[in-house]
Order: structure tokens, then sequence, then C-alpha cells
């Protein structure tokens, strides 16, 4: 019996450290050989990591949020007797595969072996005695969670045992009862707290820097779209089998292209430390999109040269990845300026962070049917108001007022989206 280390393996060129974001083992476990054994990240890319032996744990290189530095110990592990001795060193970097891009600090789903059919009852299992925390990833472990399964009582279907999510929907699709609810009144003593690690720190960090580092104006406007509306029906009821279904938000993009042609400094980023502005030909409109790790923002490049239909195929494309944890670092970077919308629930105003460095933000908040005075009677009309960010050391009030008045008018005369020029 030896006694193997698996140092933080190279997990990005030019990446000197990564957060630890899940242990997947504790001290005393026997692993097996290709297990996976902890999650770390770096920027939006998480990697698993296997290890090459058999054996027991013996020591953790850290807690789960800790930054570990590349080639530093990450694990040690006491090797079994029975032919689990590794033929290379017994201290060694473990080889990863390219990092999978991912905001659902989700790895890529291997196809799973067809369960055997199920009676219409999940039948009992005792949680497995090996290890107290089954594999899966976080978004895992959060589904189950939110529909109060313990994961112990599952079979997974993944490498090593590894619990999927196709796994948990299953189990749900199955009939297991969920969590049952506790009735009456009672007082509540509990407390828990919970250590930002991974997406969602980063994500606490860029706020940070936004709040902090741009003094935001925050301009609003309510938007007339019911002639947008009656065009946006019409469309979608005439598309073509292959085309997607059409939101206000490919008539959005479209407008903010017109619109930042007459207001170039608000499709820019800002480099605070050097006091440069770089505005931008190309417009690369960012799109907020929520995930089950956190808030992420995929980048449809090169609005201006997309027609409606070719934004919402993107978007949708976009927003699909994003949530599938599939988005590459590509795909998540390099916007212009940055769309935030939260749909139905989008409320009457909001006051949204921009996305540093960029300079802009438009929000969209929920359209309503309100009675709107037409001269001389009112009329129900389908209202949505824009709530947008400008930084204020670059965009001046005027030139903020003057960008929103033009998507206002280009939302409510939708003809004039689809004129050239």
């Amino acid at each position: 019996m030896g006694e193997f280390t698996i140092k933080m393996p190279d997990v990005g060129e030019g990446v000197a450290e990564a957060e630890l974001v899940e242990w997947m083992v504790k001290i005393g476990d026997h692993v097996r050989e290709d297990m996976m054994v902890a999650a770390v990240m770096t920027d939006k890319a998480t990697v698993e990591i296997p290890t090459p032996v058999s054996g027991t744990v013996l020591w953790l290189g850290g807690d789960v949020g800790d930054t570990i530095a590349v080639k530093a110990p990450l694990i040690r592990i006491a090797t079994d007797s029975a032919g689990d001795e590794p033929a290379a060193p017994e201290t060694s970097d473990i080889p990863t595969p390219p990092p999978q891009e991912s905001t659902t600090a989700e790895p890529p789903r291997m196809p799973a072996k067809a369960p055997p059919a199920a009676p219409a009852t999940p039948p009992a299992r005792q949680p497995s005695p090996e290890f107290d925390k089954p594999l899966a990833a976080p978004s895992v472990r959060l589904l189950a969670r939110e529909n109060g399964i313990d994961l112990r009582l599952l079979r997974g279907t993944g490498p090593a045992g590894r619990i999927l999510r196709e796994d948990v929907e299953q189990y749900l699709a199955r009939g297991a009862d969920p969590a049952p609810a506790v009735s009456g009144l009672a007082k509540k003593t509990s407390r828990e707290e919970i250590k930002l690690t991974g997406l969602r720190r980063r994500i606490a960090e860029k706020m940070v820097v936004s709040t902090s580092r741009i003094p935001h104006i925050t301009y609003v406007e309510e938007v007339d779209v019911t002639a947008l509306e009656e065009l946006r029906t019409k469309m979608n009821a005439e598309r073509r089998p292959d085309q997607p279904k059409l939101t206000l938000l490919p008539f959005l993009m479209r407008a903010m292209v017109k619109a930042v042609v007459e207001q170039p400094d608000v499709n820019a980023t800002f480099d605070d430390d050097a006091g440069m502005l770089t505005r931008f030909g190309a417009v690369h409109i960012g799109i907020a999109t929520q995930t089950a790790a956190g808030l992420a923002v995929p980048v449809v490049k090169h609005a201006e040269a997309r027609g409606i239909w070719d934004c919402a195929t993107e978007m949708n494309r976009l927003a699909e990845a994003t949530r599938a944890g599939t988005a590459t670092r590509d795909e998540l970077t390099g916007s212009t300026i940055t769309i935030s919308s939260l749909g139905a629930l989008g409320g009457i105003v909001s006051t949204p962070v921009i996305n540093h460095p960029e300079v802009a933000i438009v929000g969209v908040n929920k359209i309503a049917v309100r009675p709107i005075w037409d001269g001389t009677q009112f009329v129900p009309r389908k209202m949505m108001n824009l709530s947008s960010s400008f930084d204020h050391r670059i965009v001046d009030g005027w030139n903020a007022a003057t960008f929103v008045q033009r998507l206002r008018v280009l939302m409510e005369t939708p003809a004039l989206i689809f004129i050239e020029g």
C-alpha cells in the first residue's frame, strides 16, 4: 500500500489558480479509479477531477470556496494493494480534458443506459452506506432539494454511479412522493449560513465592481407597444416551421441597432484605469439569462447584421446552451451593450446594473393594458416601461434620454425597424 497525491491540474492556458466548488468525497471514503473526486471553476469553466487510482482518502487540500494554485496538492489517497498502484510516480498531475464552458456548474451529460422498467411507485432503498454524499453536480443537487428528494435513494446512471439530472427527472416522473408538508403554525428557529462559491461568488464580485466603479443614472420611459404586439402576433401566426416564435426582444434588439448609430457612446466599453472609451461598430448584445446556478449573459454577436428572425434564432440557441451549461467562453463574453428582461415578472420599474465595462443596459418591464387618453377619450393600450441605466461618466442625461426616446419611437412605429438606412 502506498500514498498517491493528486495535484491541481492546469485547467486552462494562462490560468494560475482555480476555485474549489465541490468535494465529491470526504476523508475516509473509498474511491475507485476514474471516480470524480472534486470540481473546480475558473472564470465560467467548471472542470471535474478524477482519481487515477483506487484507495482511501487521507487528506483534502482545502474547503469549498478556497482558491487552489495549479500544481498544488489537492488530495492524498492511500492506494489499494490489490494491483491498484499507479505505474507513474506517486505524485501526479491529472490530465484533464478541455474544460466545458458552463454557467450552471453541470458537466456535459453522458448518454445514460436505458433504465429498467420501473414500477408505478419507486422501490424503497436504504441510503448508500459507502458515501454519505452521492456523486452529483451542484445543479442536480439543487433540483433534488427543490423537489424534496434524498439523492441517496437514487441509483446514478452516470460514470462511477454519478447521479445525473435525468435520474432525478425519471424518479419524479415515476411518481415519487414529494416531501410531506408540515401543517400548523410553529416558530422557526433554524439558521443557515451559505458560503458563496462558484458562479454565485463571481456574480457577487461582478456586481460589486459594477456598482462601486460605475456612477449609474437610470432613465425610465413608457412605451406603447400595441402596434408592435399586433405585428408580432401576425408574424408568429405566419411563421415557417423552422422559424422560432418571436418575443418582444428581437424587435428591441433591432431597435437598439438603429438607435446606437445616433448615440455611439452607449455602444461602448470604458476602461476607467486607462481613461479610455472604446466605441464599437459591431453591436454585440448581451442577454441577461437566469440559470439554475445564477445569472449569465450570453452574447448575440453582430446584431447589426441580423434580421428579426435571425436575432430570435440566435438568442434562443444561446439561452438553451447557457441553461444547459454548454455555452462556450466566446458565447459568454464580448458584449458591447446588454438587455435585462424579467419577462412577465418585469414589474413596473427596475434599476438594472450595468455589465462592466459596458456603459449602458436596457431594462424591459412587463406589458400591461392601461387606459390612455387620446385627446377625446380613454382607450385601452398595451404599455411597457423601459428602465435603462447608463454610466454617467460617459453618457449625459440628455444623451441617455435621446437614446431611449429613439427606442420608444421605433417600437411604437415598428415599421421603422424594418426600414434600412
